[in-house]
């Protein structure tokens, strides 16, 4: 099994999948191999594969992002390894999930950001929200990224495969310099043991760790930071061209859902309940 798995993560690096996309998909197929252990794999007729689908959704009740994340693996193995052209877009489910996000208000995030005494997860934290960017975005940024003349941040192989600017404000800016003295990165801007990336586990680790001290109950995750940055423009009235250019969304339906969250608030709508 582990020799089709290296090829997969082989290929998938060939195609310039980002590391996080490559994590998901072996974890998917990981899955998919263990369950006809003892079997050759690379046989399987198209029905089996559906049969196995049917089970996860219908016994497992697998979510409907991993039922997609499911099948793109199992299609990327087929097809893009063994170049079986096999038709498996039909396994797709045909509805998406319209979770909406969790958020924390500007107060929330202000308490986050000041509560949090070590420099560093400080800079950690007030980067990914000030900029609105994804975690991998965040341990991916080197020294350069940040232009204090033009004041903007440069994003580089985002999960698109674009880059992309995004404002740098004054405030990260005097931040970032005051950790900058502290730390001396020499190469990324936040650097681990070695001037080696820093982890995506670790951040993961600081802001749980800070939505404890600030007692903040919400479940949030390092994500809710770039779901927040993007609710808080449109919510100040920043047009949402705009929000989507910040965000590096393709489609601009990926940017709508956050007018869901801040239609209520801006509209200042009140209940027929407080009218009693």
């Amino acid at each position: 099994m582990e020799k089709k798995i290296q090829l997969v993560i082989q290929l998938l690096e060939i195609k310039r999948y980002s590391a996080s996309s490559i994590k998901s998909y072996i974890n998917a197929l990981r899955q998919f191999l263990k369950s006809f252990e003892g079997q050759d794999i690379d046989k399987l007729k198209i029905s089996q594969i559906e049969n196995y689908i049917n089970q996860q959704v219908t016994i497992n009740n697998i979510s409907i992002s991993y039922q997609k994340q499911l099948v793109a693996a199992i299609k990327f193995y087929y097809n893009g390894v063994l170049q079986k052209n096999y038709k498996l877009d039909y396994l797709y489910p045909d509805r998406a999930e319209h979770k909406l996000p969790i958020l924390l208000t500007q107060q929330e995030v202000k308490q986050l950001v000041e509560n949090t005494q070590n420099l560093k997860h400080k800079a950690i934290l007030a980067t990914i929200y000030s900029a609105g960017l994804r975690v991998s975005e965040l341990t991916n940024l080197k020294i350069q990224d940040i232009n204090s003349t033009k004041m903007v941040i440069t994003i580089r192989n985002s999960k698109n495969k674009k880059d992309r600017t995004v404002m740098l404000s004054q405030k990260l800016l005097d931040l970032l310099r005051n950790y900058f003295l502290q730390y001396k990165p020499t190469n990324y801007l936040f650097e681990g043991a070695n001037n080696s990336q820093y982890a995506v586990r670790s951040v993961q680790q600081i802001l749980k760790n800070q939505l404890k001290a600030a007692k903040i109950i919400k479940k949030a995750t390092v994500h809710t930071l770039r779901h927040s940055f993007a609710t808080h423009l449109l919510e100040n009235g920043t047009d949402i061209r705009f929000v989507q250019e910040l965000l590096g969304h393709n489609n601009i339906k990926t940017t709508m859902i956050y007018t869901q969250l801040t239609d209520i608030t801006k509209r200042k709508i009140v209940s027929p309940f407080d009218s009693f």
